[in-house]
């Protein structure tokens, strides 16, 4: 699920920064770094993470949110985290940057990127009719727009199709029945026969309810799980070990998340109680559906829209928006967020889940990535978007716009 509304270029050796410690008010910070031997400009990542640590300080101060994990990816493939505050606040355990969060919707870009290498595998086409993978269901003829939606609708949230995630009658059945898995039909069925947002293709309305599609299809195409795809062509080769599927009501390494009040879910306080989440995560599925690290997320970031996944041609495709409503001049392409910045644009995508908000966020103009996780979704305690706080570290890892 979305968020509400989702260094400076390196030449010359490195050498492995290792893990810087320091203690601030509310709990330990931690640094850890990655290096290789690639030829880069050197970004001086101790001073950096000193300078992001004492801002994140700041800022916590200021609204009291329980803890923040950021990282940063260089275009050397280097790569370093950093957290402040608690894990845990009735523990007062620190938190640290392989604590793994719910990254919400940016599991989106997960989905999109497996979509399209099967596009690239002639085995999908983004502009077939939906109808063609999904027309034999008994239900399809209730779907909203049914028969004019294609695959690439379905990707940049111009079906008009409803949301299901915010149905009262859904909400009320994850809170009856906190162990259910759920089939991706019984998510589409919430908005079955409801009145669609606007004509196929002529509009914008942001929904999972399109991204679960998405994921019915890519099982058909692939003969294989959506999960288990993402695994064999994204998180191994790539070695983004931290990224899990959140399928389970027990993850390893998932941390509790802290719940705004009034959630629309229902849900208060803490996301874990005797170990287990309080409602089983496997929910979101397609439109979400993982588990990582700030770290992950942003060499994740790097990877995707440093173009390492698809030919250009396939690239290109991803990265065409459409006009969204998420702020000012953004756009959304398939499965990607695209926005103006003091710092050019960026490319990444924002994520909320119940307890949990992140962000990730690439610049292609210093061909940098930044990724910010925290362990509540209360935005009143951030004070701050996500996004502002990526813009944040954005002015302090690449220097203020106007003194260039």
């Amino acid at each position: 699920m979305t968020s509400k509304n989702i260094f400076r270029q390196s030449l010359l050796c490195a050498a492995l920064i290792g893990a810087l410690i320091a203690s601030d008010r509310a709990g330990q910070s931690t640094v850890a770094a990655r290096a290789n031997n690639q030829q880069t400009r050197k970004l001086d990542f101790r001073a950096v993470a000193a300078r992001i640590q004492s801002k994140l300080i700041e800022l916590r101060d200021a609204g009291g949110f329980p803890g923040v994990n950021v990282a940063v990816a260089t275009p050397d493939r280097r790569s370093f985290s950093l957290s402040v505050g608690y894990s845990d606040l009735e523990s007062q355990k620190a938190l640290k940057p392989a604590d793994r969060m719910l990254a919400g919707s940016i599991g989106k870009t997960f989905v999109s990127a497996v979509t399209l290498q099967l596009v690239e595998e002639g085995r999908l086409n983004l502009d077939d009719r939906i109808e063609k993978w999904l027309g034999r269901e008994a239900w399809f003829a209730r779907l909203p727009n049914a028969r004019q939606i294609t695959l690439r609708m379905l990707m940049n949230h111009t079906s008009g199709i409803p949301e299901h995630v915010l149905h009262q009658d859904f909400t009320s059945a994850l809170k009856q029945q906190p162990d259910k898995t759920w089939k991706p039909e019984e998510l589409v069925a919430f908005i079955l026969d409801r009145e669609p947002l606007f004509a196929a293709g002529q509009g914008w309305a942001y929904a999972d309810t399109n991204y679960i599609l998405v994921g019915m299809i890519f099982e058909r195409a692939s003969g294989a799980t959506v999960y288990g795809e993402v695994a064999r062509r994204i998180l191994k080769p790539l070695k983004l070990k931290e990224t899990l599927p959140a399928d389970s009501r027990i993850i390893p390494g998932l941390i509790t998340g802290y719940v705004s009040p009034n959630s629309p879910f229902g849900i208060e306080g803490r996301t874990i109680v005797d170990s287990k989440f309080v409602i089983n995560p496997q929910m979101e599925w397609c439109g979400g559906g993982f588990v990582s690290t700030a770290e992950d997320l942003a060499r994740w970031a790097m990877a995707l829209y440093e173009g390492r996944i698809f030919r250009q041609v396939t690239f290109n495709e991803l990265l065409d928006a459409v006009p969204a409503k998420t702020g000012k001049d953004d756009k959304y392409g398939l499965g990607v967020q695209v926005r103006q910045t003091e710092w050019g644009m960026s490319y990444g995508h924002g994520g909320w889940f119940p307890g949990y908000l992140s962000e990730m966020e690439y610049f292609p103009q210093y061909k940098t990535a930044i990724a910010v996780q925290f362990n509540t979704d209360n935005f009143q305690k951030l004070k701050l978007r996500p996004h502002l706080y990526v813009m944040e570290m954005a002015r302090i890892v690449f220097g203020d716009p106007g003194n260039k």
